[in-house]
């Protein structure tokens, strides 16, 4: 037996099996509704809401529960300035020498270029950070274990719970990201690993026509019998 300490697993719901279903398909629908988006409204976000998103990424499951990560989020108009040309240095870069052709073709039907002023126009910039490593009372390192997937699922914990609110978002990643850290004075052993926009889409926001791959294309089921 285990000496650590456990408590009871907190009720769930029990759904009939057609209610599941329903409720699958509705939150599937829902979910496939959530685009990203480039244009943002100017429009204002209380902070109290994207706290209460924030929670939510900070449920998400991690390596030995760990919970590597950290969330800054930005709505000082300086700072975005700062971050957006700071970060427009590096997409110059990347667009004119660090792609590749094969790189730069497949961004080119998403209509992506150096200029973002989406960094300055959102309300909202939440930038997520992984922890490599953590630190005790006294200063001393605490290891972390699968610090990319853990921040990862708080990520998509995150993009889920502004969708759910009626907000968009744009997952954004200049590369290389290390002057998030200075700007925002966080520790090296931090790590850059998303830039999320996020805030109203613009009343005349535009994506770009797109498809997902077909059903039979991501997921398989080996079922009883199956070889």
């Amino acid at each position: 037996m285990s000496d650590y300490k456990h408590e009871p697993l907190a009720e769930l719901p029990v759904f009939d099996e057609d209610e599941m279903f329903q409720r699958a398909r509705d939150f599937r629908r829902y979910l496939a509704r959530r685009r990203t988006v480039r244009h943002f409204s100017d429009r204002s976000v209380p902070r109290e809401i994207i706290l209460e998103c924030l929670r939510t990424a900070g449920s998400a499951p991690s390596g030995a529960n760990k919970q590597p990560w950290h969330f800054e989020a930005i709505c000082d108009p300086e700072l975005k300035r700062q971050i957006r040309h700071a970060a427009e240095v590096e997409e110059r870069m990347f667009y004119s020498s660090r792609a590749s052709e094969e790189w730069l073709t497949a961004l080119a039907p998403l209509g992506t270029d150096d200029d973002k002023p989406f960094l300055e126009i959102a309300p909202w910039l939440i930038i997520i950070f992984e922890q490599r490593h953590g630190l005790d009372e006294q200063g001393e390192k605490v290891r972390h274990y699968y610090t990319k997937e853990s921040v990862g699922l708080a990520a998509g914990f995150l993009i889920a719970a502004l969708h759910n609110v009626g907000l968009a978002s744009l997952t954004h990643t200049p590369s290389p990201m290390g002057f998030l850290n200075k700007l925002l004075e966080r520790p090296a052993y931090e790590k850059p690993f998303l830039l999320l926009v996020t805030g109203y889409p613009a009343a005349d926001a535009r994506v770009p026509v797109i498809t997902r791959k077909s059903t039979d294309q991501f997921i398989g089921f080996r079922e009883t019998g199956d070889s």
